[in-house]
């Protein structure tokens, strides 16, 4: 922003009796807001030179081009798979791969060899995530006749050949013919079981896919081109047809709302190679018996807090809690004193550097009452959106969201999403390594503000048995979380049973319980993102007691130091600030379960 013509305007307006002078006065002597105020200079940590930020930041640049080029689908997610854009994937990971290992890891320093980690993971993560695809889509290849042919036409595109318009009407025409002849197979192939709701979930959304690349390859030549609509024009809407009714049919009572929950398992091996990537050495097994062990520590918890409460025991003392909602249009008031109360207990405890700039430097918003169905509580990152009834909810929605975000839980979900959570993360990787944003991991992410609920419970954040019935409700429920993601990505527990798990075991509320389930199996989250929060907390807990409570750092110091290093797995970013980052990637060994900080867990 450039103050000069700002100002000139401003003092315009007073020359001209724009701006009455009681305002002009008010408005001088009001303090700078902190996000209008630059820091001093000197107080600005400046990271070293890092020598494969620039070969990071050129991958993510060549990525993007790739992606941006090779798309079929101008806006939105992509599921479909496409050859020539595979092979095209695959080449460049391969290119990108052997160069990173011509490079002598042993000439880096440490910020070098972590990044030279943290690049390499990407890329064979990626690798491998195009295996999965493949075989994926040749699962449900049966469904969806005449697949490969109309991605060819797609692709065609993309390599910049204007579509012959003849011909591109005989393959629409002839797909649509394959559907028509297939549709009375499918039917009975579906009718017979012998393929699953999870594949017929799949092959719809492929469906859809198509539906959309069709649409927007069609556009592209419709109009501009009059052979090509004489041609094309009424066989792509035959077609679009033919692929709306084919996913209607495999959907058929799938993604009813209020029907049943499908799911679609990645399965057992590729459970055990994500918790690998993230060097986590423990099996499935021994993480849900973890989690079992933290959900009966919360439960003795809950039971203390509803004696303290005078409750018969702990589900009694969570209604009444339930109970405790602000009236109608309160709750963004509430958002801000909550946010302003975690504040003041960081600082005054001098456990984390709180900058000017996040103290304000966030929106609030309000979810709305069809983003809720799927996110019935708070979400959070840059800004914060708030969930609370609406107007036109009906009336059991509306209790069901005032009981559900009322001010106990709400207490715990708001530091989560703002400071120290996720709104502090997201302003420090503005700032700082911000080459390392590709690295993401949801362990890191999720687990950084998971590990500030375990913290502030630990030191008495919650000070009347209410505010500990929200904070360990909440933690329960991470715990919860670890159980069915596990259970429904194996194939062992049906979404169905996940949401009984959170209504009889952690006390949901059912149509949220319904749509905490929905939201974790619905595609737009990592399998096992819902199973990083506590397991990532948990990383964080027993990387805190190695650097501070036995290795000596402050607090401050530990926690400003995991922020500016950035998103990246926690046993990557443990090696880090042991100063021992080595050539390869650690092995799979931290037990960090272990640690007396976990002790809720062993």
């Amino acid at each position: 922003m450039n103050p000069r013509p700002l100002a000139l305007a401003v003092l315009l307006g007073l020359a001209s009796g724009g701006l009455p002078a009681a305002h002009a006065a008010a408005a001088a002597s009001m303090p700078p807001h902190p996000l209008a105020v630059a820091p001093p200079l000197a107080e600005l940590a400046v990271e070293p030179a890092s020598w494969l930020r620039p070969l990071i930041e050129r991958h993510r640049a060549d990525r993007a081009l790739l992606e941006h080029v090779r798309s079929l689908v101008d806006e939105g997610r992509d599921p479909l798979l496409a050859p020539r854009r595979d092979a095209l994937r695959r080449a460049f990971l391969a290119d990108w791969t052997a160069r990173l290992d011509a490079l002598d890891p042993t000439a880096l320093d440490q910020d070098d060899r972590l990044d030279r980690l943290l690049l390499r993971r990407h890329l064979g993560m990626q690798a491998k995530a195009l295996d999965f695809e493949r075989q994926r889509q040749a699962e449900i290849a049966p469904l969806l006749p005449g697949y490969a042919e109309l991605v060819g036409l797609f692709e065609a595109r993309r390599d910049l050949v204007q579509a012959e318009a003849r011909t591109a009407a005989d393959v629409l025409e002839s797909v649509r013919a394959a559907l028509a002849a297939d549709a009375p197979t499918l039917e009975a192939a579906l009718a017979a079981g012998r393929f699953s709701p999870t594949l017929a979930l799949r092959a719809a959304r492929h469906a859809d896919g198509l539906r959309e690349a069709l649409a927007d390859w069609h556009r592209h030549q419709s109009g501009y081109d009059p052979l090509f609509g004489w041609w094309v024009d009424a066989p792509q809407a035959a077609l679009d047809e033919a692929l709306k009714v084919r996913a209607e049919r495999l959907r058929r009572g799938l993604d009813d709302p209020d029907g049943a929950l499908h799911a679609d398992p990645i399965g057992d091996a590729a459970i055990v190679a994500a918790l690998r990537a993230e060097g986590i050495p423990y099996s499935p097994a021994e993480l849900m018996a973890a989690a079992e062990r933290e959900l009966a520590w919360c439960r003795a918890e809950m039971e203390e807090a509803a004696r303290a409460m005078g409750a018969r025991d702990w589900r009694e003392a969570l209604e009444r809690v339930k109970q405790r909602h602000v009236e109608p249009g309160r709750q963004p008031a509430l958002v801000v004193e909550l946010a302003d109360e975690a504040v003041r207990f960081l600082e005054e405890r001098e456990l984390v550097t709180v900058p000017e700039g996040t103290r304000r430097g966030w929106r609030m918003n309000m979810l709305d009452a069809e983003w809720q169905l799927q996110a019935p509580f708070f979400l959070g990152g840059r800004d914060v959106w708030v969930a609370f009834p609406t107007a036109g909810m009906p009336q059991e929605h509306k209790l069901n969201a005032l009981r559900g975000n009322n001010r106990h839980f709400s207490r715990a979900v708001v530091h989560h999403e703002l400071v120290p959570g996720h709104h502090l993360q997201h302003w420090h990787a503005q700032r700082h390594n911000t080459h390392r944003a590709d690295f993401d991991s949801p362990f890191w992410l999720e687990g950084w503000a998971l590990y500030w609920e375990l913290r502030l419970y630990d030191m008495g954040f919650a000070a009347t048995p209410e505010d500990r019935l929200g904070m360990l409700f909440w933690r329960s429920h991470r715990a919860a979380r670890i159980l069915f993601s596990l259970g429904v990505q194996s194939g062992r527990m049906t979404p169905e049973e996940a949401v009984a798990l959170l209504v009889e075991r952690i006390g949901h509320e059912p149509r949220n319980a319904r749509a905490e389930v929905l939201r974790s199996i619905a595609g737009d989250y990592d399998p096992l993102y819902q199973v990083a929060y506590l397991v990532g907390g948990w990383q964080l807990r027993a990387l805190h007691e190695e650097r501070v409570l036995r290795g000596g750092w402050s607090e401050r110091e530990f926690h400003d130091r995991v922020l500016r290093e950035g998103s990246m797995p926690i046993h990557l970013l443990r090696e880090r600030l042991f100063d021992r980052v080595g050539t390869e990637a650690p092995a799979a060994d931290w037990r960090f379960l272990d640690s007396p900080a976990n002790a809720s867990a062993r």
